[in-house]
């Protein structure tokens, strides 16, 4: 195994500053009526991605806030080097443009009201065609490990996710802290049981009672239902992996913060404005939770899971750990580091935290992880209620 520390990291450093990992130019949908075009034109032209999704039509409120600044966040990625936008409505479609232009990175708009599908389709694959040029001759240039902003999430968690592959993200984020280094993790309900345990990791009193609030109001959300968490909250993935309560699952689930202060606390998709450790108010649903980490900024994502989930993000890389021997045997294809070993004691969880560091290195520099080459690009906006 090559040390960590031995490898050179380089990436692609933005107009306003940040690191990327990746390179894309997006296609960007504002509304569900508007995917067809966006597809169109990333059929036609290549090193293009299509950024669709089945929302966007007569939201409000908050809702419509909240999928606004994830597909805001999205082009403002790091990772991606220009992005087009399409939508049926103009004020909408310049909205989502002037918000991405302010990272300086080339953005255009299209709308396809008076203009029909097609002539959409032909003037947007033309500038397309512009800005992957532009990208693809981008250098990469050498970077430091506090350029690049990493967020968490577990899922399919089992016992071994709290033994190994979740403190192992700990330690991770332990040494990442200490590089200055911006970092990101939540999952709101999947910390019940836990919570007083985050907010004594919380710098200040005002951060912890963020965070408690936040928390507080998703617990009322539930109950406000009819229900309580059972038969959701844990997964029948994570009762057949022997968790038997979400406090368990929690305490597991907490491990990925290591001994690191939570020093901010964010919204739905909301970028964090300092170094350090933040919480992000946010679903437990593996696609969901990772497309709000990659519109708060995130450029790279450890996913521990014990069953074996299979996420991946067509903007923000998932690298997969994992700490159970027959996940490992019978989804080797999905997962990027096997720390079984720490179980079987043939390492500790420096040497755990050594291998995690090493992928993520790799994985930096350009190697695709795992969920990008079996092509899991999930890409789930967070709906808050029904729309009008």
């Amino acid at each position: 195994m090559t040390n960590y520390t031995d490898i050179p990291l380089t990436g692609y450093r933005r107009d306003n500053g940040r690191v990327g990992i990746r390179n894309h130019v997006l296609i960007i949908s504002v509304d569900d009526i508007s995917n067809a075009a966006v597809e169109g034109v990333a059929s036609l032209i290549r090193g293009t991605y299509a950024l669709s999704h089945p929302y966007g039509r007569l939201q409000f409120g908050e809702d419509l806030d909240l999928t606004f600044n994830t597909l805001i966040g999205s082009g403002k990625n790091p990772n991606v080097a220009a992005a087009i936008v399409i939508g049926i409505e103009p004020n909408w479609t310049n909205h989502i443009v002037e918000k991405i232009a302010e990272t300086g990175k080339p953005v255009a708009g299209f709308s396809i009201e008076r203009t029909g599908d097609l002539l959409t389709i032909a003037k947007a694959a033309r500038k397309a065609k512009e800005f992957v040029h532009y990208a693809t001759e981008l250098p990469r240039v050498p970077v430091d490990w506090s350029d690049i902003w990493v967020s968490t999430k577990c899922g399919e968690s089992d016992t071994t996710s709290g033994l190994a592959s979740n403190p192992t993200v700990g330690r991770v984020f332990d040494r990442l802290e200490k590089e200055g280094n911006t970092l990101i993790f939540g999952e709101t309900t999947e910390v019940t049981g836990a919570e007083d345990i985050i907010m004594k990791q919380c710098i200040s009193p005002e951060v912890a009672n963020q965070f408690k609030a936040a928390f507080d109001n998703y617990q009322d959300l539930v109950q406000s239902q009819g229900v309580n968490l059972m038969g959701s909250q844990p997964t029948e993935g994570n009762i057949r992996g022997g968790l038997t309560t979400i406090e368990e699952k929690a305490f597991g689930n907490i491990e990925k913060m290591g001994k690191c202060k939570v020093v901010g606390y964010l919204d739905q998709a909301e970028e964090p404005q300092k170094p350090g450790l933040h919480f992000m108010d946010s679903s437990s649903a593996a696609a969901e939770m990772v497309t709000l980490c990659c519109a708060a900024g995130a450029a790279l994502h450890l996913f521990t899971t014990g069953q074996g989930n299979i996420v991946g993000n067509p903007v923000l890389p998932v690298v997969k750990l994992s700490g159970n021997p027959l996940t490992v045997e019978t989804m080797s294809e999905h997962i990027d580091v096997d720390v079984t070993g720490l179980l079987r004691f043939e390492y500790n969880l420096d040497g755990a935290a050594d291998r995690t560091m090493e992928m993520m290195a790799r994985t930096i520099n350009g190697r695709l992880t795992s969920a990008e080459a079996l092509r899991h690009e999930e890409f789930v906006l967070t709906k808050l209620y029904r729309s009008a």
